[in-house]
C-alpha cells in the first residue's frame, strides 16, 4: 500500500529530492502533508495545468494539500505586483484556481487555501526571517532565487529575501514536502540546507517539468506570445497555436508537442482511470466536474487511446495514440504533420478552457476583480467634470432677494435726488442768450 501511494505521488515528475522522507511517513501509516505555492503576479496561463493536474494524484494518495497564495512574495519579486494590486490579484488567482480544479474534477473541499500575509507578518515569522538573514550570505540568497526571482542589473534587497521566506513557509504551513516546478530547485536545496540550521526539520521536494513557451523557451506570464491565458477564447487559442513554433520533425523545445506530453495526455489518463473507478483515497473526484470529461480521443478511437489526431480519410485517416512516446516518434519521423498536430492541440485546449470561461462569464464579482487586478494599461483616464460650487449672494442681493424693511422710501428719495441732479446739470450746459 505504501509503495503504491509513493508511486502515485511521484509519477510524471521530473525530480524528487528526499523521497525517503515521504516513504517513511507512508510506511508509518501517517498522512503526508504538502504545499504548492504561487505568487499572484501576471495572469495565470495554461502551463499551470501541469501542477494543478498533479495535485489530483496527491489527493488520490491521501495527501493533505495546501495551496499558498503568496501575496507577500508577489510584492517582493522586483515589484511584479504593485502593492495596491496584490489584494485584487490574490482574489483573482483564487477564483481561477478554483475554476480550474472544478473543471478537472478535483474536489476543492479537500484543498486548504492560505494567503501568505495571514502568517508572514506575524512576530514569530519575522523573528525567524531575521535569524535566517543573520546566517545566509548574499551569494547564497541570490543563487537560490536565480531561476525564480526576476533578474536585473541592480537587484533589490526584496529579491534576496524571497528564497528565505519560501523556505520558512515549509515550517509555518506544517508540510512534509513542497511541490513546484523544476525552476524552483535552487530554492528547494536552499531550504534543505538552512531550515535545519534554525532547528527545523528537513522537508522533501517534488518537481514537475516546465512547459516550453509557444515560441520556445519558458512559458511566461510576462510574454503574451509565449502563452495562452485561461480566459482566452477559441479564436485567440487557435491563432496562438497556429503561430507557435512547431518545426516538422523537430521534437526538441517544441512547445506544442511538450504540452501534449505534460498536460493533455496526463488529463486523458486521469479521466480514463476515473471512469474505471481508480481514484484511490479520493472518492469524491469527478463528482462536481463541469465540462467535457472524456479523454482527448475522437469518436471510434481504440479503448486505450489517450490522444487522437483527426485527419480526413484522403490524408490517411485519423491517428490514435496510447502513449506519448508513440506520438513523439511519429512526429520525429514526419508521419505526423505540424498542421494536423496543431489543429488537434488547439481543439483540446478549447475544450479544456470552455468551462473555465463559462464560470468567469457567470460570476459578476470575478469580472469586477479581474478589472481591478489587471487594469487596462491603454485605458484613458476619465476626465473629471468640474463641480459647480454654489456661492450664495450677500443678504439683500440676487434676483429673488426681498427688499429690507423701510427700503422703499429710501429708494424713492434716492431716485428723486438723482433726477434733480440730472436737471441741474442740463441747465448749466444750455448756452446763455
Amino acid at each position: 500500500m505504501a509503495e503504491a501511494k509513493f508511486e502515485l505521488i511521484t509519477r510524471r515528475l521530473q525530480e524528487v529530492l528526499g523521497g525517503d522522507l515521504i516513504k517513511a511517513i507512508l510506511t508509518e501509516g501517517r498522512t503526508p502533508k504538502c504545499y504548492w505555492g504561487t505568487a499572484p503576479t501576471g495572469r495565470p496561463h495554461i502551463g499551470y495545468f501541469v501542477p494543478l493536474t498533479k495535485i489530483a494524484d496527491f489527493l488520490r494518495a491521501g495527501v493533505e494539500v495546501t495551496i499558498l497564495l503568496a501575496d507577500v512574495h508577489a510584492f517582493l519579486d522586483n515589484l511584479k505586483a504593485p502593492l495596491e494590486l496584490v489584494a485584487h490579484r490574490t482574489e483573482y488567482y483564487k477564483k481561477i484556481l478554483l475554476a480550474v480544479f472544478t473543471s478537472l474534477g478535483i474536489p476543492t473541499t479537500k484543498l486548504r487555501f492560505v494567503e501568505g500575509s495571514s502568517y508572514q507578518l506575524t512576530k514569530e515569522y519575522n523573528l525567524d526571517n531575521y535569524k535566517l538573514c543573520a546566517i545566509v550570505t548574499e551569494h547564497d540568497a541570490k543563487k537560490a532565487g536565480a531561476e525564480v526571482v526576476k533578474q536585473v542589473e541592480s537587484p533589490l534587497l526584496s529579491g534576496l529575501l524571497y528564497p528565505g521566506l519560501q523556505a520558512l513557509d515549509e515550517q509555518y504551513l506544517d508540510c512534509d514536502f513542497q511541490f513546484g516546478g523544476v525552476d524552483q530547485r535552487k530554492i528547494f536545496t536552499f531550504a534543505e540546507l538552512y531550515l535545519p540550521r534554525l532547528g527545523y526539520k528537513k522537508r522533501a521536494h517534488l518537481m514537475n517539468a516546465m512547459v516550453p513557451g509557444l515560441s520556445g523557451g519558458k512559458m511566461s506570464s510576462s510574454d503574451p506570445d509565449s502563452k495562452i491565458d485561461f480566459l482566452d477564447g477559441p479564436d485567440a487559442v487557435r491563432r496562438k497555436i497556429k503561430k507557435a513554433f512547431c518545426e516538422e520533425g523537430n521534437v526538441e523545445d517544441n512547445g506544442v508537442l511538450s504540452f501534449v506530453e505534460a498536460v493533455l495526455i496526463p488529463i486523458s489518463e486521469l479521466r480514463i482511470e476515473r471512469a474505471k473507478g481508480e481514484t484511490g483515497a479520493d472518492a469524491e473526484e469527478g463528482a462536481g466536474a463541469v465540462g467535457d470529461q472524456t479523454p482527448f480521443a475522437v469518436e471510434g478511437a481504440p479503448e486505450a487511446t489517450v490522444f487522437s489526431i483527426f485527419r480526413k480519410e484522403e490524408y490517411g485517416g485519423s491517428l490514435h495514440y496510447s502513449s506519448f512516446d508513440a506520438l513523439k516518434e511519429d512526429f520525429r519521423e514526419k508521419k505526423l504533420h505540424p498542421k494536423d498536430l496543431k489543429a488537434a492541440v488547439a481543439d483540446a485546449i478549447v475544450r479544456l478552457l470552455d468551462p473555465i470561461r463559462q464560470a468567469f462569464q457567470a460570476d459578476e464579482e470575478w469580472q469586477k476583480v479581474e478589472k481591478l487586478a489587471y487594469p487596462d494599461p491603454n485605458a484613458k483616464p476619465e476626465k473629471k467634470k468640474k463641480l459647480k460650487v454654489y456661492h450664495p449672494p450677500p443678504p439683500g442681493k440676487g434676483k429673488n432677494a426681498k427688499p429690507a424693511e423701510g427700503s422703499d422710501r429710501a429708494v424713492a428719495e434716492a431716485s428723486i435726488e438723482v433726477a434733480h441732479s440730472v436737471v441741474e446739470a442740463a441747465k448749466q450746459q444750455e448756452p446763455s442768450s
